[in-house]
């Protein structure tokens, strides 16, 4: 996972540094305290929902289609506001029944900006360092959350910082925390609005992913050409990696799509 995280995630060290201190401090205790929860937070197309499925792949046998991955979106799942308590109900009993299964099960947490307020705290219970909740054991369990809000605060700070002649290789976790806490928890419009996951700090890790340059959306071109197997021209590298909006409009420095448009993007030249 170390390995493919540093190969084929382009521009994130402080992804990688993040997710692999949790998941190697969490897998190597034989007994941990409490599951693993992490949060992914960054614009469209920064790697959220790359660096959440490779982690699945390396974890379970079968990845994403493995039957002790359980994975949640709003829109699919959740999608009218009036059916909340029904959502609770179901959502409590299907976390319950999957862990009584197996305790090393997985669940995604899809767009969590888009959940309705108050849905997600029914799964506090089994995020803190209980020993047995509900009659099962479900401390080996991780949970991931993922979602696009405070990716423009990561983007400002980013930027702000830029501007300061700071590197964004030199971004620390402490640079964005603030940011991020107030777009993501402190918003009446978040999934985590008032949320007791955020008050009583059952999020172990808060990952932000930054904003994409122009030589990093160079390398996820080259990245996708070699996986569908067509020639990496320098060419249609530039022009493909060129295609792409940048803000701030005079600068240009940030994808605004980060890589998602690139294999989109690619089709034309081929």
């Amino acid at each position: 996972l170390e390995f493919d995280l540093a190969t084929n995630l382009v521009g994130q060290p402080l992804v990688r540094q993040q997710v692999m201190k949790g998941v190697r401090e969490f897998l190597e205790n034989p007994n941990p305290v409490k599951p693993l929860v992490m949060s992914f937070h960054g614009s469209t197309g920064t790697g959220k929902t790359f660096v959440s499925s490779m982690l699945i792949r390396y974890l379970f046998q079968r990845g994403l289609q493995s039957p002790y991955v359980h994975h949640f979106s709003p829109i699919v799942h959740f999608p009218h506001a009036e059916q909340i308590e029904q959502y609770k109900e179901s959502l409590k009993r299907w976390i319950q029944g999957n862990l009584t299964n197996c305790g090393r099960s997985a669940f995604l947490f899809d767009e969590m900006d888009k959940m309705h307020p108050g849905l997600i705290d029914v799964i506090i219970p089994f995020l803190g360092p209980s020993w047995v909740v509900y009659g099962t054991n479900y401390r080996k369990a991780i949970f991931i959350f993922i979602s696009n809000a405070g990716g423009e605060q990561i983007n400002n700070v980013t930027l702000a910082l830029w501007y300061a002649r700071k590197d964004r290789e030199e971004i620390s976790l402490q640079d964005l925390e603030p940011a991020i806490s107030k777009a993501v928890f402190e918003n009446p419009q978040s999934g985590f609005w008032k949320s007791g996951i955020i008050n009583e700090h059952l999020i172990d890790f808060v990952v932000p992913f930054l904003p994409l340059k122009h030589h990093h959306v160079k390398q996820c071109v080259i990245s996708e050409l070699l996986q569908q197997g067509l020639e990496v021209r320098p060419g249609v590298v530039q022009e493909v990696a060129d295609s792409i909006p940048y803000f701030p409009e005079e600068e240009k420095l940030f994808s605004s799509t980060g890589c998602k448009t690139v294999a989109s993007r690619i089709s034309f030249f081929f």
